[in-house]
């Protein structure tokens, strides 16, 4: 049996991605100048929520200025040997692509610093009093970090980034274009009723929308049937995604935070205790698209459940 490979949905130039057009304007000024004045691109830092688009940024940047991408993970490099090995493997104008940049430990981080600024590894070797330093020469290169944190990074090392550019969730309109593109790459037929629907359930995110039309595509293999509205709507019911593209998980925080804790304010401890998940999960999940559907408050005593939770769950207002 031949295996074919998986169409590839990730837009590989600026004409290809869609949407962040803001930000994909000022990032062409810094790409443009760049080139003209035959200089390294500047280091980059990309942060927003997760799936919004940042690593395929970071390959389109790559492509457009001819430079070979290495993509690293923070949680992999463990110790200041991994980076040390990745830095010296780079070639002049290379990119390194750093995903989950808050997530690098402190020690490893500190050594990027000398290496962004100066292009330069300090590097101890031995221990003890026979320890000594070494300085390690390396090629100028770009550094693409990518976080849902910014918060948690060091101010020396948010510093050292040329600029520094925010990923918002999509509008509307941008998530119909995007659906219609990945069905049509991925050989899916989708009237316009049917692409509504798959937009207004993909939490204004490009990776949950791809998500969503192969799991359609799937259920229509199974079904043997046209992908129509109603097929659509049928998926979205079995996948237990709503008209809001809320999923069974933000529906249980919703219900928790107005039925145990009376629509609040909590402490996210408190919520995350009850309903058995990790802090990280709610803050960098699904606590971002509920706020920005307008159904939960910050306070600085906790989340609050706003009035139209009440109204969607069919729920009387607490007095």
């Amino acid at each position: 049996m031949i295996v074919k490979d998986p169409p590839q949905l990730r837009p590989a130039t600026f004409a290809e991605y869609i949407g962040q057009e803001k930000l994909k304007n000022q990032l062409r000024v810094i790409l443009e100048a760049a080139k003209k004045r035959g200089e390294p691109l500047e280091h980059l830092l990309f942060y927003g929520n997760s799936g919004l688009g940042k690593t395929t940024l970071a390959h389109v940047v790559g492509n457009d200025i001819g430079a070979a991408l290495h993509a690293a993970a923070g949680p992999s490099l463990e110790r200041t040997g991994d980076i040390a090995s990745l830095l010296t493997s780079l070639e002049e104008g290379d990119i390194l692509f750093l995903d989950e940049c808050h997530r690098v430990p402190k020690p490893v981080l500190e050594m990027l610093y000398s290496a962004m600024e100066d292009f330069k590894l300090h590097l101890v070797i031995g221990k003890g009093p026979m320890a000594r330093t070494m300085e390690l020469d390396i090629p100028r290169f770009t550094l693409i970090g990518a976080t849902t944190r910014m918060a948690q990074l060091p101010s020396p090392f948010r510093n050292r980034f040329g600029a520094i550019f925010h990923f918002s969730f999509y509008t509307p309109d941008d998530m119909e274009h995007i659906v219609k593109r990945s069905a049509s790459i991925l050989g899916m037929e989708l009237g316009s009723e049917a692409v509504r629907m798959v937009a207004a359930s993909s939490r204004l995110t490009p990776r949950v929308a791809n998500r969503l039309l192969r799991r359609i595509r799937d259920f229509a293999s199974i079904e043997e049937a046209k992908i129509t509205a109603d097929l659509v709507k049928k998926a979205l019911e079995f996948l237990e995604i709503d008209e809001w593209g809320l999923e069974r998980t933000d529906r249980r925080i919703l219900e928790v935070l107005v039925q145990k804790f009376k629509g609040g304010p909590v402490g996210i401890q408190a919520l995350a205790s009850a309903l058995s998940e990790e802090e990280e999960t709610i803050l960098d999940v699904y606590e971002p698209f509920l706020m920005r559907l307008g159904f939960i408050e910050r306070t600085p005593k906790g989340r609050m459940a706003t009035p139209l939770v009440y109204k969607h769950l069919q729920l009387p207002l607490l007095g």
